[in-house]
């Protein structure tokens, strides 16, 4: 905070001069004149009783000046303490996160987070829909992890990594035998042609999972067909799991559901279906040095 006012009036009274008060805040002396013009007439009395180049306090004055050196001391005390503040890197961070994908990628940040920060306070939030409008909607949002579609002109985004989308099937399922390593794939990769007929369980179209499937349904000119539509990815594998059919999904949640559940993982597509994962926040917003750093370790642990 800058309190102008007071600043101007204590290096008056200090120099008692209105050319040395001027030299002191970098300032011409007509601005110091015009400053103290306005506040008298503002106050409805004298400050100071001129004698030549000298300017001594009026009783007006004295009194102006007790206040005056408290709120500046109230001010340098609150500077000082917002050091402090940033320096033992104390505070609060509001993340935003798609459903479960916290689940999927927070277990591998906030150890080294935490350790780097400990006395940082950070509340998590799950929103399914238009998870880019709540950051530029909900003020006490510092950012959201999601993955990108189209992008907004009023974000900033910070690239965490390219996760592929991948195809998910109950463990043991028959069409994993025909499975087969391609080069460019991370896993066993499978002709979708082969499941034209096995009922899958989507995302809606206005997602970036939904909409990768239906554009993969089109490539290979197939309509499977689709019992079952969720927003939520864990659900889509859980009821993959359960020989309800197949999915598709982000690899992050598939890696993190194939220790819990009876699932397998292949790759599908021409080549692989990149899913771009993205850190946004306001553009021109503050980030706090521990949000900055956040970000920083968000990059390097999910890229190992």
């Amino acid at each position: 905070m800058y309190f102008q006012e007071q600043e101007y009036f204590l290096a008056i009274a200090k120099h008692k001069n209105l050319t040395k008060a001027a030299q002191e805040l970098y300032v011409s002396q007509p601005t110091i004149t015009k400053f103290l013009q306005k506040l008298e007439k503002n106050l409805g009395g004298k400050l100071f009783r001129k004698d030549g180049h000298t300017y001594n306090l009026t009783f007006l004055g004295q009194r102006y000046l007790a206040y005056a050196q408290k709120v500046v001391t109230l001010n340098q005390d609150w500077e000082k303490e917002l050091l402090d503040m940033r320096s033992s890197f104390k505070g609060e961070l509001n993340i935003s996160f798609p459903p479960m994908r916290s689940m999927c990628i927070i277990p591998q940040i906030l150890p080294e987070f935490h350790k780097l920060h400990p006395a940082v306070h950070i509340n998590f939030y799950e929103q399914g829909h238009n998870i880019q409008d709540s950051v530029l909607s909900d003020g006490k949002l510092d950012f959201a992890i999601f993955s990108e579609w189209q992008p907004h002109p009023n974000l900033s985004y910070e690239h965490l990594i390219d996760e592929e989308i991948v195809l998910i099937l109950p463990k043991n399922h028959e069409l994993t035998e025909k499975a087969v390593y391609r080069d460019g794939f991370r896993y066993p990769w499978i002709d979708l042609k082969l499941l034209a007929d096995t009922p899958f369980i989507l995302h809606f179209p206005d997602q970036n999972t939904g909409r990768s499937s239906e554009q993969l349904f089109e490539q290979y000119n197939i309509q499977p067909p689709v019992p079952f539509r969720t927003r939520n990815s864990q659900l889509c594998i859980q009821l993959t799991a359960e020989n309800l059919g197949v999915c598709l999904a982000p690899e992050t949640y598939a890696l993190h559901s194939s220790s819990m559940l009876p699932i397998s993982i292949c790759s599908v597509g021409e080549k692989p279906i990149v899913n771009r994962l993205v850190l946004a926040y306001r553009k021109n917003s503050y980030l706090s040095t521990y949000a900055l750093d956040f970000i920083k370790i968000a990059k390097t642990c999910l890229k190992r």
